[in-house]
């Protein structure tokens, strides 16, 4: 079964080959990611500023709408790694499947309102106005695919529960060569400017459900079309008790990121720089993000499985070996890009005024930069093992009672302009960090429940 299913066994044997067989796959899924959203803000950044702000600002939006669909996949990926662990594969199979009926349900709603109201939601979020139109239009047809994007999140996370991580690899890689693809059609061949990035988001989107739906088909994950398409209330109820903290964690991050742009769209005539700076500086900074998620992404799978075959004792080895882990990895990393900031920032920003507060950006977050590892790294062992409460509280600590009130207070009564928010984030990530530590160690997540 296990040749034919390439699933992994994750609970017994060498803890350092588990935790190799789970990452080296996280790390190239991540990677893809990095291409992509690189890829829309570099052609962005060919069009104009305000283009390349739009984009940046958008996603913060986007990333909003897309959040049950996280939080659904991390309640998926609790449940299922704990059935899988157990030995219980029938019991992963209603899970999965429910949560993909969930995810539908709740996409096909979001797209109605997006496409209604996009104008209203783009107004209502601060956008200056040289960027509404275009961020609207954005919006639109992004909304359009979110049907497929929730499918594919989810989709990738069960595959990853279940100890097969080479499945959403060969997802996300037919995703990344789309988007590059459709971009140089769209944009570069047929000429539909900015409209060109959202639709090339389209269609890699759309390429990757429908292999997520092939894999489904040609794997034991097949029985998942067999029987009626309908709720059982009992399995909705359990992975939203476990995914409702998950999405708080996310709306608590994305709309304190999305504060901050709004904070910098008030910086007067340095605004439309500050956000590209922004812009810029999250997407190089995804790099560093790379190896830190990809180990989130493998800490929780690893940890929920353990639990679930009964060895809580190596889930914990497991958590602080991975913590460890990233934290040298992404010290190393961060040392390169606080050293060559205006070489990296020259990689996405055209305008001078633009490269300097990119570079500005990257000095101050760097340092910060091993705190994120170790608490994405800790937070998604805990995530794994269904504690989403504690890590809720955490970031939302972390950004509503550190970061937004300093960033406000240091652009505001301090006019340090941009420099008080990069200011800002760094102190709040310190703390992050501490905390996460702190849960982690706490051993709380040990008797995390994913029962309904």
């Amino acid at each position: 079964m296990q040749a034919r299913t390439n699933q992994l066994n994750l609970t017994s044997g060498s803890l350092w080959q588990n935790i190799w067989q789970m990452s080296w796959p996280m790390v190239l899924i991540m990677i893809c990611n990095f291409v992509i959203g690189f890829a829309d803000v570099y052609v962005a950044g060919l069009i104009s500023p305000q283009v390349q702000a739009a984009v940046g600002f958008v996603s913060q939006i986007y990333f909003l709408i897309i959040i049950l669909a996280n939080a659904i996949s991390i309640g998926t990926v609790a449940i299922v790694s704990r059935a899988v662990g157990a030995g219980d594969f029938g019991e992963a199979l209603v899970v999965a499947r429910q949560a993909l009926v969930f995810g539908c349900c709740v996409a096909a709603a979001l797209m109605v309102v997006c496409v209604t109201l996009s104008a209203q939601i783009i107004r209502a979020a601060g956008f200056p106005p040289e960027i509404r139109e275009i961020a609207s239009e954005f919006l639109r047809i992004f909304a359009f695919v979110l049907g497929p994007n929730y499918v594919l999140i989810i989709a990738g996370a069960v595959f990853r529960a279940s100890g097969e991580p080479i499945k959403p690899l060969l997802i996300m890689m037919v995703v990344m060569l789309a988007d590059i693809a459709a971009l140089w059609f769209f944009v570069f061949v047929l000429d539909t400017g900015y409209r060109g990035i959202a639709f090339a988001t389209a269609c890699s989107v759309s390429a990757g459900t429908a292999l997520s739906f092939i894999l489904f088909l040609r794997s034991r994950w097949r029985d998942i079309y067999r029987g009626p398409l309908r709720f059982s209330c009992a399995t909705v109820r359990r992975i939203f008790a476990v995914s409702w903290p998950a999405a708080m964690l996310q709306v608590s991050w994305n709309a304190g990121t999305m504060v901050l742009y709004i904070l910098l769209s008030s910086l007067g005539e340095s605004s439309v720089t500050a956000l590209a700076a922004m812009t810029n500086g999250l997407r190089i900074e995804a790099i560093i993000y790379l190896p830190a998620f990809a180990l989130n992404m493998a800490a929780s799978v690893l940890v929920g499985q353990n639990l679930g075959a009964g060895n809580p004792d190596r889930a914990e080895r497991i958590g602080w070996s991975i913590a460890g882990t990233g934290a040298v990895f992404v010290s190393i990393m961060a040392l390169g890009f606080f050293v060559g900031a205006e070489v990296v920032a020259a990689t996405l920003a055209r305008n001078e005024a633009v490269l300097e507060e990119t570079a500005r950006y990257l000095r101050y977050n760097m340092v910060a930069e091993p705190f994120m590892a170790v608490s994405a790294v800790l937070g998604g062992g805990m995530q794994g093992a269904g504690d989403t409460r504690g890590t809720m509280w955490v970031i939302i600590v972390a950004m509503w009672i550190i970061r937004l009130p300093l960033a406000v207070m240091l652009t505001q009564v301090f006019a340090y302009g941009a420099t008080g928010i990069w200011m800002a984030m760094v102190a709040s990530m310190l703390l992050q960090g501490l905390l996460m530590i702190r849960r982690f160690r706490s051993g709380v997540w040990r008797s995390a429940s994913v029962a309904g």
